[in-house]
């Protein structure tokens, strides 16, 4: 079974992030090196999200689109602050393959559909971030997860589909940067409720918790701490290579040590194991 393997690169300013619970963000380095690195992997595409965007209104990634789109050949899909048809076709013409939206298709849920008739289906990606609730429910969040909108995350999901979104990313605060694993029954909750891909986001630990992703019904994982701290364990151990822009003290700290780190080709041969597999990285210049 195909799928896909998709690193998440969170982004504030000109800096890659990372935090817990979408908080606490930490400076890792620049976000250019890392999409290079993931590109040589095997990634089979890239997320870039810009996670203060809606707080100020403006999605600041075009510049670092635009370089890493000139270098870099497989699809790009970015978010955060996109909140008009005008601002999804500048994104698109700096480079981006696809366009996230969040906050902005939750304050006027026909932005997905204008969006989608406009520059199609499988351009538009919906962002659902989700905490579990007492009652069992989960709720959808905006803003990076700093605002509750009292929406059901999943009737949102189905929602989302009807208007036209092409894809779902599906993101669990309760489980994002903490290691343990995906929620594996918002998942399959999600992917259950909708007929079109949906994509895991927040939690993986190791190269285990992939596999348990898809095999929950996700159509493609998107991941960040697994593989930020596999490139942060190589250049440990490489000192002629510190001057990549990696910020090593925010990464070696007790944050991280439920991580077990995993590069890309490991994650492959995990989920190739247990009967899936993605797209091989030649294919790319095919």
């Amino acid at each position: 079974m195909l799928t896909r393997i998709i690193p998440r690169l969170d982004i504030k300013g000109p800096n890659l992030v990372k935090g817990i619970h979408l908080e606490g963000l930490r400076v890792l380095g620049k976000p250019e090196d890392f999409a290079r690195r993931y590109y040589e992997e095997g990634a089979d595409e890239l997320l870039f999200m810009d996670v203060v965007a809606s707080l100020y209104e403006r999605n600041s990634l075009l510049d670092i689109v635009r370089r890493t789109a000139d270098e870099i050949f497989i699809p790009l899909a970015v978010g955060g602050g996109l909140r008009t048809l005008d601002d999804i076709r500048t994104v698109l013409r700096a480079g981006a393959d696809k366009v996230t939206l969040n906050t902005a298709a939750i304050r006027r849920p026909e932005l997905i559909r204008e969006a989608a008739q406009r520059f199609g289906s499988s351009t538009i990606v919906v962002s659902i971030e989700a905490i579990l609730k007492a009652d069992g429910k989960y709720e959808a969040y905006t803003d990076n997860g700093r605002e509750k909108t009292g929406l059901d995350a999943i009737e949102w999901a189905v929602r989302a589909a009807e208007l036209g979104a092409g894809e779902l990313v599906v993101t669990s605060i309760d489980r994002e940067g903490t290691g343990r694993g995906f929620d594996l029954d918002l998942i399959g909750r999600t992917a259950s409720a909708v007929s079109i891909p949906v994509i895991a986001s927040g939690g993986a630990g190791k190269a285990g918790d992939v596999g348990d992703a898809l095999v929950a019904g996700a159509a493609a994982v998107a991941i960040a701490s697994v593989l930020h701290y596999n490139v942060f364990q190589d250049l440990k151990s490489d000192h002629l290579r510190f001057d990549a822009g990696i910020n090593l003290a925010h990464l070696d700290r007790p944050g991280f040590a439920r991580i077990q780190s995993a590069s890309l080709p490991q994650i492959k041969a995990e989920i190739a194991s247990r009967g899936f597999d993605s797209r091989i990285a030649e294919e790319a210049f095919v």
